[in-house]
């Protein structure tokens, strides 16, 4: 539906290392995977691979960024937050300019099953005081994303996806804003609020509940720490009801965050669609996200749901 971009992370670090001479990355032997062997290519003396040894990853980086440095840093989702937290904290509590990213977050890295799905990373990085953290939906915001971090330095967790990534958003006029959500589809009846990966189901879905007669508001919720609140306080008002997609633990992330925003000042029902709690096993992604209701149809049943308990919700009368 969408066209694809091959490696997009991968090329915006290259990229932008020729106008940030103070970025530096530093690998635990993942290249390939992280997609960090073309900065290595272009800029062999501003690239560390310390091998498998992820909290020393993360401590280096530390030190290279209290240096004076922009340290990029990371590996698969889990390690670079489950093995990392203690060293990750004390970057943050140092307001050490390191981004630390985490490659196939949960469900996408389905041929790796249980023990490589990162499906805590959200929750665990929210958690800590000064961390920013971000999910890109497309390729075009991975690269503007990585730019704003080189731009504003500061602790970050970046969720990236490897391989081909959706273009959605236009190169030449899309920007990315930290603490924004996009609002990219309006309607009335339902706010359907996403991030990464759910984020092009959450479109399709979109469309799919026009044909039922239900027009769905769409977020990109890209910026998930800091979060917009002031965007969801008005799709709660607008539309009474939400419906979170993320590819995550539904404990602590995305869903969290929405909730949290909204159920003081203005609760509405919030349905949160995601991983329930469980673990992952190995499969194709597609077929994960079939299993573990995560598809498009089951943004399209959630959000009939949430419209059902809003109208029978009891009316307020002042």
């Amino acid at each position: 539906m969408y066209p694809l971009n091959e490696r997009a992370f991968g090329k915006a670090l290259a990229e932008l290392g020729e106008k940030h001479p103070r970025l530096v990355v530093v690998d635990a032997d993942l290249q390939r995977a992280t997609e960090t062997g073309l900065f290595q290519s272009r800029f062999p003396d501003r690239h560390f691979n310390v091998g498998v040894a992820e909290a020393n990853m993360v401590g280096i980086a530390t030190g290279l960024a209290l240096s004076g440095k922009i340290a990029f840093c990371g590996t698969f989702a889990c390690f670079a937050t489950q093995r990392t937290c203690d060293q990750v904290v004390l970057a943050a509590y140092c307001l050490a300019p390191v981004a630390v990213f985490g490659v196939e977050p949960a469900l996408t890295s389905g041929g790796n099953g249980a023990t490589h799905q990162g499906m805590l990373d959200l929750a665990i990085m929210r958690a800590i005081p000064n961390m920013r953290v971000f999910e890109p939906g497309d390729a075009t915001e991975t690269h503007l994303i990585v730019e704003y971090i080189l731009e504003h330095p500061g602790p970050t967790y970046l969720r990236v996806p490897r391989g081909k990534s959706p273009v959605i958003f236009d190169p030449g006029s899309y920007r990315f804003s930290a603490g924004k959500a996009m609002r990219v589809r309006e309607g009335g009846d339902v706010t359907i609020a996403a991030s990464g990966i759910m984020f092009p189901r959450a479109l399709v879905a979109a469309d799919e509940l026009h044909q039922q007669g239900i027009e769905a508001r769409v977020l990109n919720l890209s910026s998930i720490k800091p979060i917009d609140a002031e965007e969801l306080l008005a799709a709660a008002a607008d539309t009474g009801c939400i419906v979170t997609a993320e590819n995550h633990n539904i404990l602590g992330g995305v869903g969290a965050a929405v909730a949290e925003a909204v159920s003081g000042t203005h609760p509405v029902p919030v349905l949160r669609l995601g991983v329930q709690d469980v673990f992952g096993e190995v499969g194709p992604v597609d077929w994960l996200a079939d299993k573990y209701q995560m598809g498009v149809r089951a943004i399209v049943a959630a959000s009939c749901e949430a419209v059902a308990l809003k109208e029978r919700r009891p009316r307020q009368t002042s």
